[in-house]
């Protein structure tokens, strides 16, 4: 039995989706490239923006175009059962902690029944089997849910609250994925920062238990919140002094007005934000800053909006994911005031011309630059992506498989979204 797959959304979707895979090829399934030739259809679903949504809705209508059987895994399901079973009433729905329930569905999906498993299991999503999408990259999904209560986000209506997993399990996967060649380890979660509040742990031991493990190898931090960061910001920011973490730090802001924050409840100050962030500069010069804006947030005005396009220009974010904002179901923002879409279009617009400039100046000063980097993605056309130690995006062009491989380069021009170099050795 072959089975088409598809994922979309974050980090933690994709492990999921790499052990589903795992899970089945145990049970003897392969796996199909083409919708329209296998013998049943699964998706793993995001729902974080509406626009992501409604591309999952799009897909979910295109794959039942297909005729054949269908799973929607992951967030949808859970949130926006109505409107998948309006598109296909007999798709089997798996929800994000079910994993282990992945073989019982695709098991009743082929017998023509309809499978429905949306209860979380809370059981640990670490050291299970798993089909990597990339052969040296190691997505360990440390904990799942958060501490947060954002009044904009439905993902925590599909997550609940923070479940972290036994650091001695994380570790374990780590090992066993450097010893099979992995190198590189993605330790992802909604909100790493908070990681091992619920269990006496941390995520600077976590990392530091990490970094002993033997062999070569380059381990990058997921998104952390400002709030929670701030709580063990001396103890993170040793833990990153490790060679082996890439000098990388996706904090979301959001929004640097103090009283759009209050209605998002973020749970800390614009001085929070710039205290982690500047503590991070201080310490690594080098690093490569991300960060997540909300244009539009209901009540935002002008002079809200000045606020956050400041405090870029202050901090300089190599990376800024820009969201348009957008009302989720069941959520608070849905019940506010909605700001004209088109004040939100112009906003984002100048939003994305300042963000890209800012991008651009901070890679110019990587011209020049000499070093180490790890190959750990194809590119088009021979040529290659690697990272340095700052995680930043280096095109190589070379006729050589150089994918897993560390090799020396020279940065010989610079975009606003990556660099470009050659080989040395």
């Amino acid at each position: 039995m072959r089975i088409y797959t598809e994922v979309y959304g974050c980090s933690a979707n994709l492990s999921d989706y790499e052990i589903a895979l795992g899970l089945l090829k145990e049970r003897g399934f392969s796996f199909s490239s083409d919708p329209h030739e296998s013998a049943l259809n699964m998706i793993f679903t995001c729902c974080v923006k509406v626009p992501t949504s409604s591309r999952m809705m799009h897909r979910i209508e295109e794959l039942t175009k297909t005729g054949r059987p269908l799973i929607v895994a992951g967030c949808i399901p859970k949130v926006m059962r109505s409107s998948v079973e309006k598109i296909n009433p007999s798709a089997s729905l798996l929800g994000p902690d079910a994993l282990e329930k992945i073989v019982d569905a695709v098991d009743y999906t082929l017998q023509g029944k309809k499978f429905v498993w949306l209860q979380d299991l809370r059981q640990p999503k670490v050291f299970m089997p798993k089909v990597r999408k990339n052969p040296f990259i190691d997505v360990i999904e440390i904990s799942t849910g958060c501490l947060g209560s954002c009044s904009y986000c439905l993902v925590k209506n599909v997550k609940g609250n923070l479940f972290s997993y036994p650091q001695e399990l994380i570790v374990k996967e780590a090992k066993f994925a450097v010893n099979d060649g992995c190198k590189e380890l993605w330790l992802t979660s909604q909100d790493s920062s908070c990681y091992g509040a619920d269990i006496k742990s941390s995520l600077s031991q976590l990392m530091k238990n990490i970094c002993e493990i033997h062999g070569k190898f380059l381990v990058r931090v997921g998104m952390m919140n400002p709030d929670h960061a701030k709580q063990h910001l001396d103890k993170l920011i040793e833990s990153y002094k490790n060679e082996k973490v890439f000098k990388f730090l996706h904090l979301p802001i959001q929004s640097f007005s103090p009283s759009i924050l209050r209605k998002m409840k973020r749970n800390y100050s614009p001085k929070i934000a710039l205290e982690v962030i500047e503590s991070f500069y201080k310490a690594f010069p080098n690093l490569t800053l991300s960060t997540d804006v909300i244009v539009g947030f209901p009540g935002e005005s002008n002079e809200d909006f000045f606020k956050t396009v400041g405090f870029l220009r202050q901090v300089q974010p190599d990376i800024v994911n820009i969201s348009k904002f957008g009302k989720q179901p069941n959520t608070e923002a849905a019940k506010l005031e909605q700001l004209p879409r088109d004040v939100i279009d112009k906003r984002s617009a100048e939003l994305t011309k300042v963000v890209q400039q800012i991008a651009l100046e901070k890679n110019q000063k990587w011209l020049g630059w000499k070093g180490e980097c790890l190959v750990d993605e194809r590119g088009k056309k021979n040529t290659w992506i690697g990272r340095n130690f700052s995680y930043k995006p280096i095109v190589l062009r070379s006729n050589k498989k150089l994918l897993g491989e560390f090799v020396d380069v020279e940065v010989t021009d610079a975009k606003s979204s990556y660099l470009i170099g050659n080989v040395i050795s």
